[in-house]
């Protein structure tokens, strides 16, 4: 008995000592030159370079919803929120995912279709005051001219 607790405790101790001897140790450093962002905003829609993009129309106008709408239910049920990356159209299917592309400055940015509209003439997209602020900066009118792009799985 006394033999097997010895050989036990002689190969444990080998086993041991031989992995310490041997063993690499693996660290992960971080690269003091790439900046590494761990979150993103829970409301925000990244632009991606992998996208496929399928064009739907050019230079069309685009405007934005008024506040009053703000927490109201929406034509697909969702609750309206204006600080969110939503849209309404009058044909495309509510959950689609579109780029809507400022003509004049070239800023895009990615919605979601939640609404149906716009009912005023000659207006192709709303846009929630969130995503027309981002692409627009705020200046000029309450309409800008876009290009829209759908966004295929």
């Amino acid at each position: 008995m006394k033999k097997i607790i010895v050989y036990i405790v002689f190969v444990s101790l080998s086993v041991l000592l031989i992995s310490s001897v041997t063993g690499k140790v693996f660290a992960v450093q971080a690269d003091p030159k790439t900046k590494a962002n761990d979150t993103i905003k829970k409301d925000s829609i990244a632009i991606q370079g992998g996208l496929k993009l399928k064009g739907f129309k050019k230079n069309v106008h685009a405007s934005y919803y008024a506040d009053r709408f703000n927490g109201r239910r929406t034509a697909s049920g969702k609750k309206f929120d204006n600080s969110k990356y939503t849209a309404a159209h009058r044909n495309l299917p509510f959950g689609s995912k579109i780029k809507v592309t400022n003509v004049a400055n070239k800023k895009a940015v990615i919605v979601e279709v939640i609404d149906r509209g716009p009912f005023t003439r000659g207006r192709e997209i709303d846009l929630s005051k969130k995503a027309f602020m981002e692409i627009t900066h705020g200046k000029g009118r309450g309409f800008v001219n876009v290009n829209i792009e759908i966004i295929q799985d």
